[in-house]
C-alpha cells in the first residue's frame, strides 16, 4: 500500500481525480482464476439451491430458504455480466462463453443486452443524459414512482421470451421492427427516453448468434413443457427466481447513484459526486452487490480495475485523499443508507418545487 504523500497536499479535486486515473490505469489486471471460481462456484450453488427448492412445498420454511440462496447466488453469478462489459476481449478467454451457459441463456439474457450500451453511462459526455441508459432522474419523481421502479422488473421474465422467441426472429424478416427490436427492446435500462444505436458491422455476427441462441432456449423451453418433458413448476420458479433476481437487482441499482441531474453534462468530479460507495459490512449490503458492485463510485473513477481489487484500492484511496474531497462524500454506510437518502432527497426537491414555481409566478 502507497504511503499518504504519494500525492501532494494543495491539490484540487480535479487533479487529484486526474493523477488517480493516471496513477492506476493499467495497474490492476484480472486474475483468471479467480473469476472462474467465483462465476462457478455461485453457480453450482445456485442451481443446486434451485433444484432442491423445487423439491420443497410451495412456502414452506425450506422453499424460502433454499430459493433466496438460489437468488442470491445466481445473482452473484449474473451480474459478472458487469465485468464481461469492462474487461478487455481476450483478457479472460472463454469465461463469456462459460458466463452464458451458466446463467446469460437460461435467464435468457444474453450479454448483448449490456455490453456496448453499458459504454454509455461511463461516457463523460453522455452520463446522467438521455443518452445513457442507466440513469434516470429518480430524485425528481414520488415514492410510490420509486415503488413502482422496482417492482415493475416482475413483468420483464414474461417479455424476455417473448422478445427473444418470437420478436426476435420476426425483425430478422422485418426491417421496420428490426429497428424498433433494436433500439428499445435490447438493453437493460432504466431511463426510457434511450434510444440504443444499432450494432456497428464489427458487432453483427456477435449479436445474431447471441439472439438465435437465446431463440433457441425459448423454444426448447416451449416444446419441453408441452411435451410434458419439463413440469410447469420447474417454470414457475424460474419465474420465482428471475423476478426475485431483477427486484434486488433494481433495488440495488437505487443505490448506485445520487439521481439528481436532469439531463446536463456533468464534469469528472461532478460525475463522482453523484456516485457511491457502499462501505462496511452489511450483510444485504454485501449480498445484494456482489462483484464489486457496492464501489460504484470508485468504479466510475476507474472503470477497468477488475472486481476483487476494488475493495483494496478503496481503503488505500480513503487514506490517500483529502478527508475534505469529494471521494469521502460519495460514502455511504450501506446500501439502505444510500436508499434512505435518496428518499430524503426525494422529499426535499419536491418541497422546493412549490417554491420554484411560486418564485417564476411572481416574476410573470
Amino acid at each position: 500500500m502507497a504511503s499518504q504523500n504519494e500525492f501532494p497536499g494543495d491539490i484540487s479535486d480535479e487533479q487529484f481525480a486526474a493523477q488517480v486515473r493516471k496513477r492506476f490505469a493499467s495497474t490492476f489486471r484480472p486474475k483468471a482464476l479467480l473469476y472462474w471460481l467465483d462465476l462457478l462456484l455461485s453457480s453450482l450453488m445456485g442451481w443446486t439451491a434451485f433444484w432442491l427448492s423445487v423439491q420443497q412445498p410451495f412456502g414452506s420454511l425450506a422453499y424460502l430458504a433454499t430459493t433466496s440462496i438460489a437468488l442470491l447466488a445466481l445473482l452473484r453469478a449474473a451480474l459478472f455480466i458487469h465485468e464481461i462489459a469492462h474487461q478487455k476481449r481476450g483478457s479472460l478467454p472463454g469465461f463469456e462463453y462459460a458466463w452464458h451457459a451458466v446463467v446469460g441463456l437460461p435467464f435468457m439474457l444474453p450479454s448483448l443486452m449490456y455490453v456496448g450500451s453499458h459504454g454509455d453511462h461511463h461516457r463523460p459526455h453522455t452520463f446522467g443524459t438521455a443518452g445513457d441508459p442507466e440513469y434516470a432522474p429518480l430524485v425528481h419523481g414520488t415514492l410510490p414512482g420509486l415503488v413502482w421502479f422496482v417492482l415493475s422488473v416482475c413483468i420483464v421474465p414474461v417479455l424476455l421470451p417473448l422478445r427473444w422467441g418470437v420478436i426476435g426472429p420476426l425483425s430478422a424478416v422485418i426491417p421496420p421492427l428490426r429497428k424498433i427490436v433494436i433500439q428499445r427492446a435490447s438493453t437493460l435500462a432504466i431511463n426510457p427516453a434511450y434510444r440504443r444505436p444499432l450494432p456497428g458491422r464489427q458487432y453483427q455476427l456477435r449479436w445474431l448468434v447471441q439472439e438465435w441462441a437465446a431463440a433457441l432456449v425459448a423454444w426448447l423451453v416451449c416444446v419441453s413443457w408441452y411435451t410434458g418433458q419439463l413440469p410447469g413448476v420447474w417454470l414457475m420458479q424460474w419465474y420465482v427466481v428471475t423476478a426475485g433476481m431483477l427486484i434486488v437487482n433494481q433495488v440495488r441499482t437505487l443505490a448506485a447513484h445520487r439521481y439528481d441531474n436532469t439531463g446536463r453534462r456533468l464534469s469528472a468530479v461532478e460525475q463522482l459526486l453523484d456516485s457511491v460507495n457502499m462501505c462496511g459490512w452489511p450483510v444485504f449490503t454485501v449480498l445484494a452487490a456482489p462483484v464489486g458492485l457496492r464501489y460504484h463510485a470508485l468504479h466510475h473513477l476507474l472503470p477497468n480495475v477488475p472486481y476483487h481489487s476494488l475493495g483494496r484500492l478503496h481503503r488505500q484511496l480513503q487514506e490517500e485523499w483529502p478527508a475534505a474531497g469529494v471521494y469521502q462524500q460519495t460514502i455511504e454506510r450501506g446500501m439502505l443508507s444510500a436508499i434512505w437518502s435518496l428518499v430524503g432527497r426525494m422529499g426535499r426537491s419536491r418541497r422546493a418545487a412549490p417554491l420554484s414555481e411560486e418564485r417564476v409566478g411572481e416574476e410573470a
